[in-house]
């Protein structure tokens, strides 16, 4: 069964998780300078079966988009026109830096651990593919 992909697309970092083959459990994969991101996909997606894609959007508190969200409409454009037979969807990522971090203190990684940007953008792209999972996906 091909996999399901979520992307936490950021300014300088994009964190990117996968599910595992049944599409049950989110999986952090890793964390790539946004620059390249659509190189990175187009090699993920020659190696790996991707069935679709999700990306988090950015949103204030009463729903509206973020300051960001103009960064991710540019992305989304370009994913499309890389990708245009790729299934994408986006969804709702409020909070899921937020949940990253503290999912980080709660599994007990040291103050230096994290700061590292890099690991709560591979944990909110998991944040989010883990919540799509449970509310979108029948299995």
């Amino acid at each position: 069964m091909p996999r399901i992909l979520a992307i936490d697309y950021g300014i300088k970092r994009t964190g990117i998780a996968v599910t595992d083959d049944f599409q049950i459990i989110a999986s952090g994969l890793t964390t790539i300078p946004s620059e390249t991101a659509i190189a990175f996909l187009k090699e993920y997606f020659n190696k790996e079966k991707v069935e679709k894609v999700i990306i988090g959007e950015p949103k204030q508190m009463n729903g509206q988009p973020s300051e960001s969200a103009e960064i991710i409409e540019k992305f989304v454009i370009k994913f499309k026109s890389e990708f245009p037979q790729m299934k994408m969807e986006c969804v709702d990522e409020r909070f899921t830096s937020k949940m990253a971090f503290q999912t980080m203190i709660d599994s007990g990684l040291k103050k230096k651990q994290r700061q590292n940007k890099g690991l709560v953008d591979e944990i909110a792209a998991t944040i989010i593919l883990q919540d799509y999972l449970l509310r979108y996906k029948i299995v």
